[in-house]
């Protein structure tokens, strides 16, 4: 797994519109928060993206962009999204190759790992959570990197 200070790889995923995103475009303007999750719709990941999309304003406006990834599909992406009003990609790794590349993969290559990785735009991972089964200290990192730039 990443762990902090790690050159994040750049990746090429498809988002719930069929839109080819890139990590070099979701830094071109400031920081990104990446977070992996295992699967759209169940409790934890909803509660996970809700507090994301609660908090999208205010990470805006610090110029830091909020991207999910998981093995979804496409079009499992756009349902979540359009459910929950979700304001921020979905990427779908189905062959789960930029999951492995972070090494978020589940024990035994099985499911995904709950981490959320606040990346620089030298790709330098600057924070990263990592915790499967409670959401609280993912919605810290994301409120701790508002903190941080509100105060600088």
């Amino acid at each position: 797994m990443l762990a902090i200070g790690d050159t994040a790889p750049n990746f090429q995923l498809t988002d719930q519109y069929g839109e080819t995103i890139s990590l070099d475009e979701v830094l071109a303007n400031g920081e990104a928060i990446v977070y992996f999750y295992p699967v759209d719709f169940s409790p934890v990941c909803t509660a996970e993206a809700c507090s994301f999309r609660d908090n999208f304003d205010s990470v805006a406006e610090i110029g830091t962009q909020i991207v999910g990834i998981s093995p979804q599909s496409v079009s499992s992406h756009r349902r979540f999204s359009n459910q929950f009003k979700l304001p921020f990609p979905l990427l779908s790794d189905a062959k789960k190759s930029v999951i492995r590349t972070y090494g978020v993969d589940g024990l035994f290559g099985i499911g995904v790992r709950r981490v959320t990785f606040l990346i620089d735009q030298n790709k330098v991972v600057v924070n990263r959570v990592v915790s499967d089964l409670f959401v609280g200290s993912h919605t810290d990192l994301l409120k701790e990197t508002i903190r941080r730039h509100k105060v600088a």
